[in-house]
């Protein structure tokens, strides 16, 4: 019989934190060696993406206080020579079979190595043999479908978690929706169809993309935009425009989400005066549009040639509008 099992991987060591280390550093070191590592910054480098791999199995274990209980107790064991005789046998499993529940003594000395030890113990990992030839179980099928009549192992459901992530997107983005391509902090690069008319705290479910099997949930954040304000399914924007613009009326172009559009200003139009563009809002749940509401701003020029200046003074002259005349003197 082995007495010993090769291989032991320190899962500490491997994300360079301490045996007391607390979730949050776990989680720490994880975000920093999994970007530093990420095989699409180390394109090429066979050494760089057996560590992302490394870390990525470390972090699966101690993230979870149930699977990081469980290497601690082995690991409290862990000795070169004699381990696998004074390691007393492990009781983990629950098992079904014949409608029976229980438990199951795992030995270490079945194994060839650590690594497929650990992966029974925990379930991490793929599918292994053991030095008698029995196969364990992997995760990626239920193993109480197989035809085989031997009682067989899975990982327990909790082992099944739900994540969240933040996602920041333009307004552009955010109205028009489509695909956009998403890095996780764990390194998995997503594809996903987002939604038109997302708005900011809302919160997309992505289903299987979680922790085991888990569901994934995106919550959106929309960028203040330099020129629109969202008002619910109202787009609030301002227009700048001349005085001579203001004074005559006529059409200008006004910034929508869709490019820009061409508006009737009526004559004699006020600051901070609002017109509406119908329908060129923000879209709302049932799919309907809101309206585009555009503040007028006159903008005097603050340089203008000799010519205007004349022009200026003789309308100085002539004009009959008196702003002023309701004063008091």
């Amino acid at each position: 019989m082995q007495q010993n099992l090769r291989n032991f991987r320190d899962y500490y060591e491997i994300l360079g934190v301490a045996k007391d280390a607390s979730n949050e550093e776990i989680k720490k070191n994880y975000r920093r060696l999994a970007r530093q590592y990420h095989p699409d910054l180390n394109p090429g480098n066979k050494a760089a993406e057996d560590k992302f791999k490394d870390i990525g199995e470390a972090y699966e274990v101690l993230s979870d206080a149930t699977k990081r209980a469980q290497y601690d107790q082995i690991g409290r064991y862990w000795k070169q020579k004699g381990f696998a005789s004074k390691t007393p046998r492990t009781k983990v499993w629950e098992s079904q079979a014949n409608g029976r529940s229980g438990t199951q003594n795992v030995d270490p000395s079945e194994f060839s190595d650590f690594e497929s030890f650990i992966n029974q113990v925990i379930g991490v990992g793929g599918r292994k043999e053991t030095r008698n030839g029995t196969n364990t179980t992997s995760n990626n099928r239920d193993p109480f479908r197989s035809p085989r009549t031997k009682v067989e192992y899975t990982v327990p459901r909790s082992s099944r978690r739900d994540i969240e992530a933040r996602l920041t997107l333009p307004l552009e983005k955010a109205y028009r929706g489509g695909l956009e391509r998403i890095r996780l902090e764990d390194g998995r690069s997503l594809e996903v169809n987002m939604p038109e008319g997302m708005v900011t705290g809302q919160t997309i479910r992505l289903r299987n993309q979680g922790i085991g099997g888990g569901d994934l949930y995106l919550k959106i954040t929309v960028k203040p935009h330099p020129i629109f304000t969202l008002e619910g399914s109202d787009i609030y924007c301002q227009v700048p425009i001349t005085p001579t613009e203001a004074v005559l009326g006529g059409q200008v172009e006004a910034p929508t989400l869709d490019g820009l559009v061409k508006m009737m200003i009526p004559p004699g139009v006020r600051s901070g005066q609002r017109l509406r563009l119908s329908g060129k809002g923000y879209p709302s749940d049932g799919g309907k549009r809101g309206d585009q509401l555009v503040e007028i701003q006159i903008v005097t020029p603050k340089d203008i040639s000799d010519e205007e200046r004349q022009l200026y003074e003789k309308l100085r002259q002539i004009e009959t509008f008196k702003p002023r005349a309701n004063f008091v003197s």
